[in-house]
């Protein structure tokens, strides 16, 4: 074993960080504070209190950029408290995504698609009206 290799223990340590880092920033793409806005560290801070369970700036800043720590299922459901979906999402490796994510994603991708259909029938002109029904057909089953 060379300085470089990992045990099979800290190697499943680091995936597991950097798997909860990417769903806790899906998270922060997609759900919006009930002010409308992003979420920041004060929201998660605060929402996270409300839970019962203080989260400190560094603890957060390493959650999100998934750099390896223990990390307590208490403070896992919190954070999934501040966001409002179930906790298993965060607690289990391959958690289900949430319904709330799952229909805000689909928000956000009708939204592409009808902003690629828009630019599209400005950019194309005068097209064929049936061409243009292709299109968008092709865009919306996301071939």
């Amino acid at each position: 074993m060379s300085d470089f290799d990992l045990s099979p223990q800290r190697a499943a340590g680091i995936q597991r960080a950097e798997a909860l880092a990417r769903k806790i920033n899906l998270l922060l793409d997609v759900i919006v504070s009930d002010s409308g806005k992003p979420f920041d560290y004060p929201a998660i801070r605060e929402g996270a209190q409300k839970a019962g369970y203080y989260i400190s700036r560094t603890r957060w800043s390493l959650l999100k950029s998934g750099k390896e720590q223990v990390v307590p299922d208490d403070a896992l459901r919190a954070i999934a408290a501040v966001f409002d979906v179930d906790p298993e999402y965060l607690l289990q490796e391959g958690g289900r995504l949430p319904e709330r994510v799952e229909a805000e994603l689909e928000l956000i991708r009708s939204m592409r698609r009808a902003e690629v259909r828009n630019f599209a029938a400005r950019a194309l002109g005068p097209v064929d009206p049936e061409a243009l029904k292709a299109i968008a057909k092709i865009l919306d089953e996301g071939v």
